[in-house]
């Protein structure tokens, strides 16, 4: 016989909980267009309270300023008329000025006939009133009168009279007053006259400055207010390191979104701040490195691994201490490998070889071949650590990239290693004679090729490139090396050229040209990092004051970075006495990086910006009877970059555009676009040395 068993359903979940009447009503209050912006936020109340404030006690001092504005005018407005300037002008236009001189000189007699008898009349009434009703009278009607000359004089711009040949100096009063931001926008050209601006969020105090938030008319672009930040910044009366103007990304953002902050001073102007990584005691290599502060004193972070860096400035503007911040973070980490070349061979680097695997610093040619046997090192190995990584499981290496794990493995041997170049236009440019592979060819052509290697193929391998030079140009830094490298760091340079160089093709058509800082600013420059930095993922670039690293303080870093290697058990190379010559294959790196020099393969490692984008996206269809015709639109969208300049750039090697017949899928279409011939007689004449850097080079003969 089956037991019957009494039992209770219990459910675990609880009862869905109701909503109450009051959140309810505060997220109506949020989401309803009909509660005006500046009630749903705590903030913008409070700024809004304060602008209340500062009008109620400014009201009197403009009250009077308008009164007294609005009396100018009816005396210029009574002027012109007793003086019978419309009749005057009029038969002066129609040349009877002489005939009609009775008739004006009656006219005005009259009329000043009639303004005495209507002063007259007016005192008479005035008198009775204030004997009938006492000075109550005057008080009203000097009130009355009060308040239509202000409303006659409320306005400062547009009112009838005379313009004065020198006016005072603009100030930025748009903190008060909206429409003198419009006005701005109007006078920049970034919008029309009969356009206008709409308030995203209302002008607030952010940091040393003022912050709004502001959407353009319909097909406006905040590119183009980026763009044009130096004539927005002229409109506003302040100078252009004092704006900083974005475009508003992401979920709250759009194309025609702009965000603006003007500091109330230069934001340079102050003595700089020392680097955070004095007060830490280790740093971990995969966090973003300390960098230095934007205009609004953000901190900018600077990602390292999985990418590199160049850093490019003229000589003395602080392109030695930005290229040793980043260095200061992965000296805190006893976990990364260090290779140091200091081809300035100076002090700068020197407290870096006590931490440092390999270290030299020195400007000979020897110098420069220890560097290539250091690059031949690093791209063996990172061919090993992509074989070792063939034999991992998917949980110590789910893609073929370093994992933190892996980099503090002892017995996988694969350290986030960092190779630091300061003044690489030295070894580049260097002309000892070398044979690889039985093909002759110069020292610094292969260690431009080893460098471009490494950084293409070293980052996920956790391999880190950072350079530095102080001559940023086409002759200097191959093409195919910079379009690799991932981070950049333009501080002041001579010209746009030279900032496109370090930061990218075009950078300067977007609003970011180094050559335009001020040459006070030490350590100031423009950023352009490879990863989110702390100013955000969609910020193509920010100017960033670096953070102030004197040699004292560079070496109490570098021996803290020293210690902590000793207490893991890390410190190896030259930090440990260990000067041993790298075991070198050049036959098996040679084949890894091609079988052969760059320029002999493809000739593009000296080719100048934009022919070699250009040269490197048609690939083999540069190759006769391929391809005889290449549109326009298609090197733009392909290349993005900005028409006209790519076309004045491409005019100066000798590719003129012209129209020619392509088959789409709506049938046959006539487009400008540029004869692939032409392109290969440019390839051919920058190689011969007929043009450099778009100019034509004459034969003295």
């Amino acid at each position: 016989m089956n037991a019957v068993l009494d039992g209770e359903f219990v459910n675990d979940q609880p009862p869905p909980e109701r909503m109450s009447w009051a959140r309810r009503f505060a997220g109506w209050w949020q989401r309803s267009p009909r509660v005006p912006v500046v009630l749903k936020s705590r903030q913008l109340v409070v700024q809004a309270i304060r602008d209340l404030v500062v009008a109620v006690l400014r009201s009197p001092f403009r009250f009077v300023g308008a009164v007294v504005r609005g009396l100018v005018v009816v005396v210029r407005w009574w002027r012109l008329w007793v003086r019978v300037a419309d009749y005057r002008a009029a038969a002066e236009q129609s040349e009877k000025l002489a005939d009609k001189f009775t008739d004006i000189r009656a006219l005005a007699l009259f009329r000043w006939r009639v303004t005495g008898a209507l002063v007259a009349v007016a005192g008479v009434v005035v008198a009775v009133l204030d004997l009938v009703y006492g000075h109550r009278v005057l008080w009203t009607g000097g009130g009355v009168v009060a308040v239509v000359l202000a409303v006659l004089g409320r306005r400062k711009d547009g009112s009838p009279g005379r313009t004065p040949v020198l006016a005072g100096p603009r100030t930025l009063t748009w903190t008060m007053d909206p429409q003198v931001l419009v006005d701005a926008f109007r006078d920049a050209k970034l919008i029309g006259k009969d356009e206008s601006l709409r308030l995203v969020e209302r002008a607030r105090r952010q940091g040393d400055g003022w912050a709004v938030t502001v959407d353009l008319p319909a097909t406006r672009k905040a590119a183009d207010v980026v763009k044009n930040r130096e004539a927005l910044a002229s409109a506003l009366a302040v100078d252009e390191v004092q704006l900083i103007v974005e475009r508003v990304r992401g979920n709250g953002g759009h194309a025609g979104r702009v965000a603006l902050w003007v500091a109330d001073e230069d934001p340079y102007g102050s003595p700089p701040l020392r680097t955070p990584l004095l007060g830490v005691e280790r740093w971990d290599a995969w966090r973003p490195v300390p960098f230095g502060r934007d205009a609004r004193q953000r901190r900018v972070d600077l990602p390292l691994v999985w990418t590199s860096l160049l850093v490019g400035a003229i000589p003395r503007q602080g392109k030695t201490f930005a290229a040793r911040l980043a260095a200061a973070g992965l000296i805190l980490d006893p976990y990364t490998r260090l290779y140091v070349a200091d081809f300035k061979a100076g002090k700068d680097w020197y407290a870096a070889g006590r931490v440092a695997h390999r270290f030299m610093a020195g400007d000979e040619p020897t110098h420069v071949l220890a560097l290539v046997d250091w690059l031949v090192e690093l791209v063996a190995e990172v061919q090993g650590r992509y074989r070792r990584m063939q034999d991992l499981d998917d949980e110590m290496c789910p893609e073929s990239k370093i994992t933190p794990a892996m980099s503090r493995d002892p017995s996988l041997d694969m350290p986030v290693t960092a190779i630091f170049i300061d003044e690489v236009q030295i070894p580049l440019e260097d002309r000892t004679p070398l044979e690889v592979q039985e093909k002759k060819l110069t020292a610094g052509e292969y260690v431009g090729e080893l460098l471009t290697w490494l950084a293409r193929k070293g980052p996920a391998a956790g391999i880190v490139l950072v350079l530095a030079t102080q001559r940023p140009d086409s002759k200097t830094i191959p093409s195919n090396l910079r379009a690799v490298l991932g981070s950049r760091f333009a501080l002041r340079v001579m010209d746009w050229r030279d900032s496109n160089i370090v930061l990218g093709e075009q950078m300067n058509t977007r609003g970011y040209d180094s050559s335009r800082l001020l040459a006070t600013h030490k350590g100031v420059g423009i950023l352009r990092p490879d990863g989110e930095t702390t100013a955000g993922a969609d910020v193509l670039a920010t100017t960033v004051r670096t953070y102030y690293m004197p040699n004292e303080d560079w070496r109490t870093i570098c021996a803290r970075g020293r210690a902590l290697r000793e207490a893991e058990g890390t410190l190896s190379g030259h930090a440990a006495g260990q000067d041993n010559r790298p075991i070198l294959d050049h036959a098996a790196v040679a084949r890894a990086i091609g079988g052969g020099t760059v320029v002999e393969q493809t000739g593009e490692s000296e080719l100048p910006e934009p022919l070699a984008s250009v040269v490197d996206y048609l690939g083999d269809d540069l190759q006769p009877g391929r391809r005889d015709f290449v549109p326009t639109a298609e090197l733009v969208a392909a290349l993005d970059v900005e028409p006209t300049a790519f076309g004045l750039r491409m005019g100066e090697f000798g590719c003129r555009p012209t129209r020619d017949r392509i088959t789409t899928d709506d049938g046959v279409r006539q487009v400008r676009g540029y004869l692939v011939a032409d392109i290969r007689a440019a390839l051919t004449a920058v190689r011969d040395g007929t043009i450099v850097d778009g100019e034509v080079i004459e034969d003295d003969d």
